[in-house]
């Protein structure tokens, strides 16, 4: 629910004339890096084998979103 409403947001804001897309994908790219950051501190904390699974499948998603973002 909260990447729906993120991308809505950010479709919102990259529709305005103040905001290129330089800076809509400048802002894509830094909230997958959070979310991917926020992720791996979680791992380090210590997690059961199920939450593990959840936070690789998660991982996997966002780091294919990063490779397409931010370049």
């Amino acid at each position: 629910m909260k990447l729906l409403a993120f991308t809505v947001t950010m479709l919102a804001l990259c529709q305005t004339p103040a905001y290129s897309y330089d800076d809509c994908a400048k802002a894509a790219c830094a909230e997958v890096k959070a979310k991917i950051s926020n992720i791996e501190s979680k791992m380090r904390s210590g997690y059961t084998r199920a939450q593990g699974e959840r936070y690789a499948d998660k991982l996997r998603v966002l780091k294919a979103r990063r490779s397409k973002l931010c370049r």
